[in-house]
């Protein structure tokens, strides 16, 4: 995979508020987090676009610098597998440890690895630094010992379940919070580009509007095709969504171009390997009432 271009770099932490590179030490991993969850979404919009014009052609943000020159002109990001995939060619390009990692939202039990992210290793610690999760400051993964970053809007809990570590957090399109497990790090590029092919056939994120980026004290966004706002003091309000395009371009920042380009939601189908999926096959088929 080709290195981003240094200009195409420079254009990137210009964006974000940075006047110089970040320092490699913990401090300046901090800074560039922050301002990565505060600057670039968590959002489906370009791949819901590529899935509803042409189902065959490359899944969007696939190369870092396409993400990002999408991102400089239109405001958005991507899902987790575009988004992490350019998350750590940045980190890398600017000189820190970063590594690939595979992890599973476990929205419900028992599923396969499901979310990519990534690990960034500093002076014998690694820390986790999940940009769609965004929560603002590097986890630390220590064997044994939970961690908390504390915040009503954004706070997660980092905890082990025997030997897997976890992120508990709170997600924009459901109530409860839930569990992020983490499965396996380092991954090359070749096992990344496949787990984020495989979401092509299926993916909670193929057919509903979903968006997230904090602001401020706040996380706003979408929810599964709802107006979503996460107040200062951890309050969730979620609305109809009834102006689309203005709310993406007015309040989310997205270029009235590809605001417009953003396909209607449809119904999201159960996962084809579900047990409501094959039921549902079977009843179309005439072998069940």
């Amino acid at each position: 995979m080709a290195k981003l271009p240094l200009d195409l770099v420079e254009a990137i932490l210009e964006r974000m508020g940075f006047s110089a590179h970040p320092t490699l030490d913990l401090a300046g991993l901090s800074e560039l987090y922050a301002a990565w969850c505060q600057s670039v979404p968590t959002d489906n919009c370009c791949k819901l676009i590529a899935l509803r014009s042409d189902g065959n052609a490359p899944l969007p943000g696939a190369e870092a610098s396409d993400f990002f020159e999408t991102w400089l002109k239109h405001g958005v990001g991507g899902t987790c597998w575009a988004l992490h995939g350019a998350w750590f060619e940045l980190l890398s390009v600017l000189g820190f440890n970063a590594r690939r990692a595979i992890s599973t939202m476990m929205v419900a039990p028992n599923l396969p690895p499901n979310h990519g992210s990534v690990i960034v290793e500093m002076n014998g610690r690694s820390y986790w630094v999940d940009g769609g999760i965004k929560y603002l400051k590097p986890l630390a993964i220590i064997p044994g010992r939970n961690e908390w970053i504390a915040h009503p809007a954004w706070g997660v809990q980092g905890h082990w379940l025997d030997d897997i570590y976890a992120i508990r957090w709170r997600a924009l399109h459901l109530d409860d919070p839930f569990d992020c497990h983490l499965n396996e790090w380092p991954v090359d590029a070749g096992k990344f580009a496949l787990q984020h092919e495989a979401t092509r056939e299926w993916s909670p994120f193929n057919y509903e509007l979903n968006f997230a980026i904090v602001k401020g004290e706040e996380r706003i966004g979408v929810g599964m095709g709802k107006a979503v706002r996460v107040m200062s003091d951890g309050t969730m309000v979620r609305s109809p969504l009834e102006d689309r395009v203005g709310y993406l371009v007015d309040t989310l920042g997205v270029s009235e171009e590809l605001a417009h380009k953003v396909p209607d939601d449809v119904p999201t189908p159960p996962p084809p390997w579900s047990r409501k999926a094959r039921n549902g096959a079977t009843r179309q088929k005439g072998m069940l009432p």
